[in-house]
């Protein structure tokens, strides 16, 4: 396997490039080497972390709000 197409790899990519840091070099990378499949999950873990953290956000602001 070459370096940059595992799926820790991925996921690293796929946070890079979700705050808008990813680079060229990388992002040619993935989409030459990449599997769809990794991306495909880690945007699922991406999105499900995120509306997790938000749900948490909101239950500790609501508890603090009284």
């Amino acid at each position: 396997m070459a370096k940059g197409t595992g799926f820790i790899s991925t996921l690293q990519s796929a946070l890079a490039s979700a705050f808008g840091v990813q680079s060229d070099k990388n992002r040619a990378r993935d989409f030459s080497e990449g599997r769809p499949a990794h991306f495909i999950i880690a945007g699922i873990i991406g999105t499900a972390l995120f509306i997790l953290v938000l749900v948490l956000v909101v239950k500790l602001v609501l508890s603090l709000a009284g």
